[in-house]
């Protein structure tokens, strides 16, 4: 990750030798800061504030799956985003302490499943952890990674990992699309403030 960092600012024109640090010019705005709250540190926001405020933007639902030598695993992921177009890439954040998060990095791929209005449940079975999520799940493999595509979801995006970034408690993982897919018709499932909703017209 240190190497992303010094590309980072090479690219943005900041000396990254000592002997720069030495002489930036007066009043040069400060580097980036690329480290997460170091432990004891008091946090600059409240946690709990923190939760409540962001709950406000609502977002759309997904369920990330991929598959290992121990088979399909998957979570649910609101933290989803496309990111590029040339090349197609998209993104997704997940918490460092995940359990599911090493499988899908061992398989080198996964498959973005965006969920339904109804299908709420679903998504509540893919967020506990530690049970078997795919009890009773109908899915097939998605066509380019052999990761497991849901039965009934109203779009899916193949995807293999193109990179992973530090971000605090997070990882951001960059995925290259390799292919995708969506029905005509459904309405998005969507997470507002702890809830569940739909998108009306």
């Amino acid at each position: 990750m240190a190497a992303t960092a010094v590309r980072y600012l090479r690219s943005v024109g900041a000396d990254t030798t000592a002997a720069g640090a030495e002489h930036a010019p007066p009043g040069a705005l400060p580097r980036p800061d690329l480290r997460a709250v170091r432990d004891g540190e008091r946090l600059p926001v409240d946690p709990a504030e923190f939760r409540r405020v962001l709950g406000h933007f609502a977002s759309g639902v997904t369920v990330v799956t991929a598959r290992d030598a121990d088979g399909p695993a998957g979570f649910a992921c609101q933290s989803f985003a496309s990111l590029s177009l040339d090349p197609p890439l998209v993104a997704f954040m997940v918490a460092r302490t995940s359990t599911t998060w090493p499988r899908i990095a061992r398989a080198g791929a996964f498959c973005v499943n965006v969920l339904g209005a109804e299908q709420g449940p679903l998504c509540r079975g893919f967020a506990v952890s530690g049970a078997d999520k795919f009890a009773g799940v109908v899915y097939e493999d998605a066509p380019a990674t052999g990761s497991p595509l849901l039965g009934s979801v109203p779009a899916w995006i193949d995807c293999r990992v193109h990179a992973v970034h530090t971000g605090g408690d997070h990882l951001i993982v960059v995925g290259r699309v390799e292919a995708l897919g969506a029905v005509a018709e459904g309405e998005p499932l969507l997470f507002h403030r702890g809830v569940f909703g739909r998108f009306t017209r």
